[in-house]
């Protein structure tokens, strides 16, 4: 069971500060319609401040309720995955909570380095385990160091060419979730 979640708290700015990173319409878009295609169970999207939230779930409400859903049934169908959430913590518990199971944490991030697990050992968790895994996305320049340290897994990150590592979060979502369960 895979579920994913778009973190904008705790996650670094530029400057190596935690800070909370605000909604970004596309990243929603295009990661639900690619959750979709891999057969994520849930999309969730964590913002600890309400009105980052409501700007989210008037996005989402768009697309599942109002003229985007009649006018794009393909995105209606997406954005059903969506859900929205004020902590990492809440996403676990609802995770717990409908599945009786803790999700395993996975976090990802272009400088994560030393013992990390290959995309293909995570492809084969999924395949053979009856529990739910949650990879974690970070937004702005990355995930805290004390979500990454308490992750149960830490996902080898992409590697391009020329050593260049600084791919947009939904493009990375995209790249991952293709490495996990593409064919």
């Amino acid at each position: 069971m895979l579920y994913i979640v778009l973190l904008h708290y705790p996650v670094y700015n530029k400057e190596g500060r935690v800070v909370t990173t605000s909604i970004a319409n596309m990243d929603i878009h295009d990661i639900a319609r690619t959750a979709k295609t891999y057969a994520v169970k849930r999309f969730y999207i964590v913002n600890p401040i309400e009105e980052q939230r409501k700007l989210a779930e008037t996005i989402v409400n768009h697309w599942r309720n109002g003229y985007g859903a009649e006018f794009n049934d393909d995105r209606r169908a997406a954005f059903e995955l969506i859900f929205i959430k004020e902590s990492l913590q809440s996403v676990i518990d609802d995770i717990a909570g409908s599945t009786g199971l803790v999700p395993r944490t996975v976090a990802t991030g272009a400088n994560i380095s030393g013992n990390v697990l290959k995309f293909a050992e995570l492809r084969k968790l999924l395949l053979i385990a009856n529990a739910p895994y949650l990879v974690i996305f970070g937004t702005g320049s990355g995930i805290a160091d004390e979500v990454v340290g308490q992750a149960d897994y830490r996902l080898e990150p992409i590697k391009g060419c020329e050593g260049y590592n600084h791919l947009a979060v939904r493009s990375a979502a995209a790249i991952i979730l293709d490495r996990m369960m593409g064919n």
